[in-house]
């Protein structure tokens, strides 16, 4: 099992994030919200009208959902994130109980390790979004590559899962403004260990984990 290790001297801080996975975090935020902002103007009229220039919107939104994925490959250079990446793809015991309390809106019994059952479910559902959202936008970009079926089709997904996506990621803000422990481990890398203990019990922070690059 490895040894925990002690937190910031003085401070009673705990290591979270290292830069490489925060720089992972914000780029790839970024490239999202760039995503949904293009979007919006592309299929709101009122924001149409109040942007313009359509064609320049279009190649925006293209090439930032293009480049999504990209942050994180480069990212999987990273021990560390390929290390919390396996974490997330983890659904242990405890993570059920997490939910079933979240579900009943009980603090009581939601135990988790470096990361929720929530994070763990959005991080999977996010991910196959991506997935998706840019094998239906290859489709609509390379017309003379499929027929009118199959773009249709894939019109029609990429539509109503972006605005899934709107709603999911609204969502993850809005948690995210909520906790602004949190927020200041992502920020920058470091979380109070009351915080950790309290809302990550069955998390054991590595000497790894100490790593800041």
């Amino acid at each position: 099992m490895p040894r925990p290790i002690d937190p910031a001297p003085g401070e009673g801080r705990l290591p979270r994030f290292t830069r490489a996975e925060r720089w992972v975090h914000r780029c790839t935020a970024t490239l999202m919200m760039v995503c949904i902002a293009t979007a919006a103007c592309l299929y709101l009229p009122e924001l149409a009208v109040l942007v313009g220039r359509r064609r320049l919107v279009v190649l925006v939104h293209e090439w930032s959902g293009l480049l999504l994925p990209v942050p994180l490959l480069l990212g999987l250079l990273s021990r560390a994130l390929r290390r919390d990446l396996g974490r997330l793809n983890r659904f242990l015991p405890y993570d059920r109980a997490w939910l079933a309390a979240a579900l009943r809106r009980r603090r009581r019994g939601r135990r988790a390790g470096k990361f929720n059952a929530g994070q763990k479910l959005f991080a999977g559902w996010i991910a196959g979004a991506v997935l998706v959202m840019l094998g239906t936008g290859l489709l609509m970009w390379f017309t003379h590559l499929t027929s009118i079926g199959w773009r249709t089709g894939a019109t029609f997904v990429h539509d109503w899962l972006a605005l899934a996506i709107g709603v999911v990621v609204a969502g993850h803000l809005y948690m995210a403004f909520g906790d602004p422990e949190a927020r200041l481990g992502m920020r920058t890398g470091w979380v109070e260990r009351h915080w950790a203990v309290r809302e990550h019990p069955e998390w054991e922070p590595t000497e790894a984990e100490g790593d800041r690059t």
